[in-house]
C-alpha cells in the first residue's frame, strides 16, 4: 500500500515524517549512531530483511540523511555512515528513547541510560526551554508565523494560540 506523502505540506512536523517516519528508518539511524556502518551489521542488528534494507538505505542516501563510503580494507566494499543532516537526527532518537523509557519500560526500568563520556555524568532529558531556563510545558509555548508563513500557517497559529492558551 502506497503511504501518502506530506511533503507538499507547508507543516515542518509533516515533511520531516515524509523522509524519516517509516519506522524502521530511526531504528537504522539508532544503528549508525551506535557504530553500525556495514549492510551485514544492519542486517543483524535490527533483524531486517535484506531487501526492504536495500530501498531505505537507498533511500536515506538519496535523502541525503546517509552517505555510502569505501571501507578500509581497500576493496570494493562499501560501507555506509549518517551525513550531518543524519547526525541532526539523534536528539529525535534520544527524545524517543527518553519518551519510551518513561512511559513503556518494563517495571518502568529503563534497559541503557545515556552518560556523557567526559564526565560519566547522566545526560539530562530532553526538552523545551527558554535560553537558560526551566522546562516549558505545551501550554507555556507561544507559537507566531515564520518567515515562511502562508495564510493557511497563521489561521492554526491563531486557532492554536486561542485554543491552548487562551488568547485572542
Amino acid at each position: 500500500m502506497q503511504r501518502k506523502s506530506f511533503s507538499g505540506m507547508n507543516c515542518s512536523i509533516a515533511r520531516a515524517l515524509d523522509e524519516v517516519g517509516e519506522w524502521w528508518t530511526l531504528l537504522i539511524v539508532r544503528e549508525a549512531a551506535h557504530g553500525a556502518s556495514r549492510f551485514d551489521d544492519f542486517v543483524r542488528e535490527l533483524g531486517i530483511s535484506r531487501n526492504i534494507l536495500a530501498v531505505r538505505l537507498d533511500r536515506l542516501i538519496k535523502l541525503e540523511i546517509f552517505e555510502r563510503f569505501s571501507l578500509a580494507n581497500g576493496g570494493s566494499a562499501e560501507g555506509y555512515r549518517l551525513t550531518a543532516k543524519g547526525e541532526d537526527l539523534y536528539p529525535l532518537i534520544v527524545a524517543l528513547m527518553q519518551w519510551g523509557d518513561r512511559w513503556l519500560a518494563t517495571d518502568g526500568k529503563p534497559r541503557t541510560v545515556l552518560l556523557e563520556d567526559a564526565t560519566g555524568l547522566p545526560v539530562e532529558p530532553i526538552s523545551v526551554r527558554p535560553p537558560g531556563g526551566e522546562p516549558l510545558s505545551i501550554r507555556e509555548i507561544r507559537f507566531v508565523p515564520g518567515p515562511g508563513a502562508t495564510d493557511t500557517t497563521m489561521t492554526m497559529i491563531e486557532a492554536r494560540n486561542r485554543k491552548v492558551l487562551g488568547r485572542p
